[in-house]
């Protein structure tokens, strides 16, 4: 089971694309981050879903909200993919322990070996303000992204 909103999210340290290591706890005090989770690189919902976030980068950046990808893939296909479709954000590989981060957040579907499409949308302060998991082979949509990102930052009157 997916955590819950108004929980602490766990701190993880994984690689990017680039061999960094991205820490979730280097954000704390700083911005918001998005975390997504998505089954395997280059598959075709996958892609398209990326591909959705990266024509709508500006809904996060315009947020100073932190947006991360992340999949059970290795730093090595995680370049890959993000130089193949053009992703200008980080994409962490939760390759080993396998899916150890996934299983932290409730997410990692184990028959499968990787982890359900999920979003989690963290406050400054570490703790998950919106979340969203989708049925397998369903994806999310920008509008989702949208209404999640409205616990994120206040409405302005």
């Amino acid at each position: 089971m997916a955590l819950e909103n108004d929980t602490q999210a766990p701190d993880f340290e994984l690689p990017n694309q680039f061999g960094e290591h991205i820490r979730l706890s280097d954000f704390r005090n700083k911005r918001p981050v998005a975390l997504v989770f998505y089954p395997l690189a280059f598959s075709s919902t996958c892609t398209t879903e990326l591909c959705d976030l990266r024509d709508n980068l500006a809904l996060f950046n315009d947020k100073s909200i932190e947006l991360i990808g992340i999949s059970v893939d290795s730093k090595a296909t995680q370049r890959a993919f993000a130089e193949k479709e053009g992703y200008e954000f980080n994409l962490l590989a939760d390759f080993w322990p396998h899916g150890s981060v996934a299983k932290e957040y409730g997410v990692f579907l184990e028959e499968k070996g990787y982890a359900n499409r999920a979003s989690f949308l963290i406050d400054s302060h570490g703790i998950i303000r919106a979340s969203f998991v989708t049925a397998p082979g369903e994806a999310r949509s920008i509008a989702d992204y949208r209404a999640a990102l409205t616990e994120l930052t206040p409405v302005a009157v």
